[in-house]
């Protein structure tokens, strides 16, 4: 397959400056690099062919000649125009691009590290989700050392620089390459990133700096939490390596299912019985709420599965105090069973008294199930 023209590779003009050519092979290295595109199968042959192209073209007299012959340059051996400097390597971490242009300014000092952050899973009553709840929990964690105060020293003993990195926390490794030497930076094993050596461990946490402990913290859960619910409690975490920041705790809340209310959002529901003569003649019931006793007025002829509202006896909005959901309430007429002699008679009496509107009424009903069934 043949090759494509470098400068084309580059996306620069055969007028290009060498300035011109180092920001296009930057900007190119940077985003074919297979380190940023692993899930990239052309990203390697990508890189290669940028690297080739700028290996050439910065170069003056190689440049010169390409711009004679072209990829058929016949001051080279066999297999020039290759991958030069980087063929059959490593092509090194992305910082590595970094490093060679700007002396290494890609590498990092990894230094003390944060603290891990925890998660706890707690579970509440749904009259607790509703007002609220300040509640203990233990928790393992590692803590900051009290006897070191985190420096991982005896007290009284020195805390001397790592002589292997001289304090800076890093290696620096050299390649030579056609740009120049190349920089790898990686994370100093022996401080392992702290530029710090210890030379007499603290008895207690034996130079680590941290300790394992249960603690106890209290947890605030606010009104109108819900089973997902995550809040965090910044600092309550793992303790931080060499004095660095603690984790954060983050609660995960599930809330209990309650025998009465059913909760959707904000909202409410319960279901309430009344009997055949409250619905048929009307009544006023009493009603539970989260709040307390509520007075509902059931009117005549009140069909079973009829629903009502109490506005805003729902559970608050999380994080808003004063507004809150609505009580949607369905009664349930409960059918009379187990009657005596005398209560079959009175409906007896009753079905005689509805008498022909009865009968009409059932024959309405199934006239129009025959009609939405036949299309009629």
């Amino acid at each position: 397959m043949s090759k494509r023209d470098y400068y084309e590779v580059l996306g620069v003009d055969k007028s290009a400056t060498q300035d011109e050519l180092k920001k296009a092979y930057r900007g190119l290295a940077r985003k074919y690099h297979p380190d940023v595109n692993k899930e990239d199968p052309n990203a390697a042959d990508k890189f290669k062919e940028i690297n080739e192209a700028y290996e050439v073209l910065s170069d003056d007299t190689k440049r010169a000649n390409y711009d004679r012959f072209g990829h058929e340059d016949p001051t080279q051996g066999a297999g020039a125009g290759g991958f030069g400097g980087f063929q059959g390597q490593d092509f090194g971490g992305i910082n590595d691009i970094f490093d060679m242009f700007f002396g290494g300014s890609g590498g990092r000092n990894r230094g003390p590290q944060r603290g891990a952050d925890l998660e706890y899973a707690m579970t509440i009553e749904f009259k607790d989700a509703a007002f609220g709840i300040k509640q203990e929990i233990e928790i393992p964690r590692t803590e900051t050392c009290e006897t070191c105060h985190g420096n991982g020293a005896k007290p009284g003993t020195k805390v001397e620089t790592c002589s292997t990195c001289k304090g800076s926390g890093m290696q620096e490794f050299y390649t030579n390459t056609p740009f120049g030497r190349m920089v790898n930076r990686r994370t100093c094993p022996s401080c392992k990133g702290t530029g710090k050596k210890i030379v007499t461990p603290c008895t207690d946490c034996k130079g680590a700096g941290t300790v394992r402990k249960r603690r106890k913290i209290e947890v605030n859960i606010p009104p109108g939490v819900d089973t997902g619910t995550r809040m965090r409690i910044s600092g309550a975490g793992e303790a931080g390596e060499k004095g660095a920041p603690s984790g954060d705790l983050y609660i995960v809340v599930r809330v209990k299912t309650h025998d009465f209310f059913k909760r959707d959002g904000n909202d409410v529901y319960c279901e309430v019985p009344i009997t055949f003569v409250q619905a048929a003649l009307g009544d006023e019931i009493t009603v539970p709420t989260l709040y307390g006793r509520e007075s509902l007025r059931v009117p005549e002829g009140t069909q079973t599965g009829t629903l009502f509202h109490f506005k805003s006896k729902g559970m608050p909005k999380l994080g808003n105090g004063v507004s809150k959901g609505d009580q949607h309430v369905r009664v349930i007429v409960q059918t009379p069973s187990k009657l005596n002699d005398r209560q079959k008679e009175l409906f007896r009496e009753l079905s005689r008294e509805f008498g022909e509107e009865a009968h009409e009424q059932s024959k309405s009903f199934f006239e129009r199930v025959k009609s939405s069934l036949l299309g009629e």
